[in-house]
């Protein structure tokens, strides 16, 4: 994508990239090529792990420890 400007999240660096989700411009640093969105997007869905950070198999907790959350 060709863009130009200043980076939406640091105003320094020129913007390289559109991010998918939100469609703000970042620059390289700001940028997650492997999901194809911004650092910041990145960070809400959780980078690229899927939905949820509980192991797939409940078998491979610790012991003792629960799974509430609150």
């Amino acid at each position: 994508m060709s863009v130009s400007g200043l980076c939406n999240i640091c105003e320094n660096a020129d913007v390289e990239h559109g991010c998918d989700r939100c469609g703000k411009l970042v620059c390289d640093r700001h940028w997650d090529e492997t999901t194809g969105l911004c650092t910041e997007c990145s960070a809400e869905t959780g980078g690229g792990r899927g939905k949820s950070d509980e192991p797939a198999n409940p078998d491979d907790m610790p012991d003792g420890v629960d799974t509430y959350e609150f």
